[in-house]
């Protein structure tokens, strides 16, 4: 199959974000060297990857120019076309509206970009983040650079593919129902979901009657992602949850993991399930207690999700005019987020109980974290579909149906907070990525960096380099 790559002997070499800001500390290259050779490599792949929805290339080299500060200072990034950035639109993957640049950052971007990092533009996204593949009427979709006949996943596909295709190392991603693990488990990435209220949030997103997104990033390595929340944390402190510190290493502590590979009433298919049985028996070789346990998720949670996504639909649908202005075309949304508000709209009277449902979930991922220290399952029910399998076009029953086969473990964290993340540890007969998930309690992303770390050294991470 034919993979599409940028990684060549330039400033970013293969390096990670971390292993770029030793190279820039050691003057072994320039920042403005480090930014001309991301918006190169980007131009390179991104006309056959369809990922970035906006460019800043001279903003970012004057900023090259004059560092802000900040450990990352001088390492290239996205951000995601979901969260506002000074300057930049914001226009959330859709044809729906026209939007001019914002006049500020957003409480997300004014944490992430004092870290240091040094955005080159906006990452395309699904509608409204509702999907878990970009596939655009207009645009076209994001194509995955392990396979460009494959989806990038969903929502943060355009941030992902990027990464993977060394473009950047390091990009944003947001998480709402497997937003960030989704795209990670398919581009072969680290994709960590914190806890619920871990990152600054913009105020959009922290509104919500269930606050089921979570920011974070996607990398190549796991010493990227712990060490953009150890920086995040500098910036930006949850005083109701407990610090994630800095995490280098590898933890001593031998855990118990508990393995399923079943939701309420779906399950993967024979091949990701046998790749989840490998990576426990690593975990095994390498101390851990597993044991096969089902699924804390209840019969309802997975109508009870649905019914939540179509409520924020609904609202985003009926409040269009309202916060986009004359410009906003209701004719112009894909069937999928049409779909799901008209699911809203017939179901109206059972809402309230979906909603208290789901905010107790909490309480029972707790409940079972007090007896095992970490779950493992597949990201995704199945291997990384063909772009149109999962397009909007011909219906939203249909895209439904198949939405809900292959997302069927990542929403649980959403409604819990738990963190999660996804870790490239198995592949396809056809070389490509599969990603296996280990999530822990709110607040224990540190446990989950130390696991990581572990399974990292253990089982070293394919990418294109």
């Amino acid at each position: 199959m034919p993979r599409v790559h940028a990684f060549t002997d330039d400033a970013l070499r293969d390096l990670d974000a971390v292993g770029l800001v030793a190279a820039l500390h050691a003057g072994e290259v320039s920042a403005p060297e480090v930014v001309d050779a991301a918006i190169a490599r980007t131009e390179a792949v991104d006309p056959e990857l369809g990922a970035v929805a906006w460019r800043a290339w001279e903003r970012a080299r004057a900023e090259a120019r004059d560092l802000r500060g900040g450990f990352f200072a001088g390492v290239p990034t996205f951000v995601k076309d979901n969260v506002d950035v000074a300057g930049m639109p914001t226009l959330q993957g859709t044809d729906a509206y026209v939007g001019g640049p914002v006049a500020r950052d957003g409480d997300f971007a004014r944490m992430y970009l004092a870290t240091g990092l040094v955005a080159l533009g906006k990452t395309r996204l699904s509608e409204y983040g509702f999907n878990a593949a970009v596939e655009h009427p207009r645009l076209g979709p994001v194509r995955n650079p392990w396979d460009p006949a494959r989806t990038a996943g969903a929502s943060s596909a355009g941030s992902a593919a990027l990464v993977a295709a060394g473009a950047v190392p390091i990009a944003h991603a947001n998480d709402g129902g497997g937003s960030i693990r989704i795209p990670a488990a398919v581009n072969g990435l680290v994709g960590l979901k914190p806890t619920r209220g871990r990152l600054a949030q913009d105020a959009m997103l922290r509104g919500q009657p269930v606050r089921i997104v979570s920011d974070g990033v996607v990398t190549r390595s796991v010493r990227d992602t712990a060490a953009l929340l150890r920086e995040a944390e500098k910036v930006y402190r949850p005083l109701r949850l407990p610090p994630v510190g800095d995490i280098t290493r590898p933890g001593r502590q031998r855990l118990r993991v508990a393995v399923h590979t079943e939701g309420a009433g779906r399950s993967a298919d024979a091949a990701t399930a046998e790749a989840t049985w490998r990576t426990a028996t690593l975990l095994e070789e390498l101390g851990h207690h597993v044991e096969e346990v089902p699924a804390p998720v209840p019969d309802s949670f997975p109508d009870d999700f649905l019914l939540y996504w179509a409520t924020l639909a609904g609202v985003l649908v009926a409040g269009g005019r309202r916060n986009h202005g004359r410009t906003f075309d209701r004719s112009r949304l894909d069937p999928l987020t049409t779909g799901l508000a008209r699911h809203a709209a017939r179901s109206a009277h059972r809402i309230p109980g979906a909603i208290a449902r789901l905010r107790r979930s909490t309480a029972l991922a707790e409940r079972f974290h007090e007896r095992w220290d970490v779950s493992l399952t597949p990201t995704l029910g199945s291997a990384t579909p063909p772009i149109g399998h999962l397009s909007p076009e011909p219906g939203y029953e249909q895209v439904m149906e198949r939405l809900m086969d292959w997302v069927v473990f990542t929403p649980w964290q959403n409604a819990t907070g738990a963190p999660a993340v996804s870790l490239p540890l198995a592949m396809t007969p056809d070389g490509l990525p599969l990603g296996m998930m280990l999530a822990a309690a709110p607040g224990r992303e540190a446990l989950l960096l130390e696991l990581s770390y572990e399974l990292e050294q253990a089982h070293p991470f394919p990418t294109l380099a």
